[in-house]
């Protein structure tokens, strides 16, 4: 009796092996669930940017207000009227 429950618990066990441990078992769908969430969040992230820059493209495209913008900010670009004035920082120990 004793031996019929052990070759039985060896044929349980060599039963569940695949299912846990094989090639789909549990431990890879488990991995592959966790590597699907991360890559749906770096997408996610993708396309918070996409959308930043297709409005910011957008942007650019229908008027000469966000050129200037960018001419003003990002090259110090004036118009010919105008006067450059520049105010530098406090100190930050005073």
């Amino acid at each position: 009796m004793r031996w019929l429950t052990l070759g039985l618990l060896c044929l349980i066990g060599l039963l569940q092996y695949p299912l846990w441990v094989g090639k789909g078992g549990w431990l890879k769908v488990w991995d592959y669930d966790r590597q699907l969430q991360q890559q749906k969040e770096v997408t996610r992230q993708l396309e918070i940017r996409n959308a930043g820059l297709d409005a910011e493209v957008r942007d650019l495209k229908q008027g000469y207000d966000a050129i200037e913008e960018r001419a003003r900010f990002e090259l110090g670009m004036i118009r010919q009227d105008e006067s450059f004035v520049q105010i530098p920082d406090k100190p930050a120990g005073k």
